[in-house]
């Protein structure tokens, strides 16, 4: 995670800028997954973590010293319960160890169906998607 002397980032490029390349290569690959599966979606920094919003917040992610930290607001995704148990950390928080590979596939289901939800939500509230 980031150093506690620095400023907060100011866009995701700053962010994984600051990570080891072997980290940031992996960052990357984060950001273009969650892009390609959302890609009405616009960039943020929320939290000090890389966002991305799509009608509210759509999906936070992390790199700390061992993992990378993938937060699909809101809590708890059910239809995806079984696949993501080996990744569960504390409150839905799914944990990629950087040492195994992540899956990229479930994190492009996991982004779908959050903005198949975010979209629903706004419409079912009368905003524009």
């Amino acid at each position: 995670m980031m150093k506690s002397n620095q400023a907060a980032p100011r866009d995701i490029d700053e962010y994984i800028a600051d990570f080891p390349a072997d980290v940031q290569k992996l960052l990357e690959k984060m950001r273009r997954t969650i892009r390609k599966a959302a890609p009405g979606a616009k960039e943020a920094i929320k939290y000090q973590m890389p966002t991305f919003i799509l009608n509210g917040n759509l999906i936070h992610f992390a790199a700390f010293k061992k993992h990378i930290g993938l937060y699909p607001a809101p809590r708890g995704i059910e239809e995806f319960k079984d696949e993501m148990a080996p990744y569960l950390g504390a409150k839905s928080t799914l944990r990629f160890p950087l040492d195994k590979p992540i899956p990229f596939d479930l994190i492009t289901r996991i982004v779908k169906f959050r903005v198949q939800k975010n979209v629903q939500t706004a419409h079912e509230q009368g905003k524009k998607p």
